[in-house]
């Protein structure tokens, strides 16, 4: 099933149910997605795999910061709300890798691509990020990475 079904199943049930945080979430995430997808593919485009999941992460990582600055500004209940949307995004994210696989996939990556250095770093980014397919956020990656590196 594409993420684009998943959306709108997700959005009946949620309107059947009147879950108003997962319905803003939901209609918020169908419409980057469209956004995204008009601006790399035409207006009849329809971004999926690991694209769909960028825009899946971007919309996750928005709340994030948008939690950090509530909770700076002392809005407890924003930040809860900000909390609740980030649990229904995180539905459509794939099975997050473990810290013992992700090392293991670093260290193939920089064998495979012969890296010796922190000035190799691109490379083996270039290569874990077509491997991690959306499992890993790419943060995560590049600090393994330019651990294992150093």
């Amino acid at each position: 099933m594409s993420i684009h079904t998943e959306i709108v199943d997700q959005l009946k049930e949620a309107m059947k149910a009147r879950e108003a945080v997962a319905l803003n979430a939901l209609r918020a995430l169908k419409s980057a997605l469209k956004y995204a997808a008009i601006e790399k593919l035409g207006a009849e485009g329809e971004l999926e795999g690991a694209e769909a999941l960028g825009v899946v992460r971007k919309q996750i990582k928005q709340r994030r910061d948008s939690v950090e600055s509530f909770v700076a500004n002392q809005r407890p209940e924003l930040a809860e709300r900000e909390l609740a949307e980030i649990a229904v995004l995180e539905r459509f994210l794939p099975t997050a890798l473990s810290e013992g696989e992700i090392e293991a996939l670093v260290r193939g990556a920089i064998e495979e691509t012969g890296a010796a250095g922190k000035a190799d770093l691109g490379k083996v980014m270039k290569l874990l990020q077509e491997r991690a397919a959306g499992r890993v956020e790419g943060k995560t990656l590049s600090q393994v990475a330019g651990r294992l590196l150093g």
